[in-house]
């Protein structure tokens, strides 16, 4: 399996309105590095998963929808919890969407997104297209 990986950064603003999240019940900001590996099981006719600039526009298109803005007044966060992980899935979802409508997107095996919001932790969230 070849794997390509792009890195974008993005802020947000939200909270985490349950018991579970102390300090973070309230309104704070965050900075993520996203992640996303693109998985192919092989090369393209050019020798390469996807190509890298086209992979970082999807990804900024993707990621602009969310930066400096609060998701407790963005429409799709509407009654759900902002979380690392749901955010990873939310950006997973809205990416293979856009790359799949691209020609090497259709060969592509699956992806997989990655937020740090730090060194020490991350969360990550995997599509596998092959149920496609």
């Amino acid at each position: 399996m070849f794997s390509l990986t792009v890195r974008r950064h993005f802020m947000i603003a939200h909270s985490l309105p349950r018991e579970a999240f102390g300090p973070a019940q309230g309104l704070h900001g965050a900075t993520f590095v996203a992640e996303v590996a693109f998985r192919r099981r092989a090369l393209n006719d050019d020798a390469i998963v996807l190509d890298i600039g086209a992979a970082g526009e999807i990804i900024e298109a993707v990621l602009a929808g969310l930066n400096y803005k609060n998701l407790d007044e963005h429409p799709d966060f509407a009654g759900k919890l902002s979380t690392t992980e749901a955010l990873a899935q939310y950006i997973a979802e809205a990416v293979a969407t856009r790359v799949r409508d691209g020609e090497d997107g259709r060969e592509l095996a699956g992806l997989d997104v990655t937020l740090r919001e730090n060194p020490d932790a991350w969360a990550s969230f995997s599509l596998d297209f092959d149920a496609r």
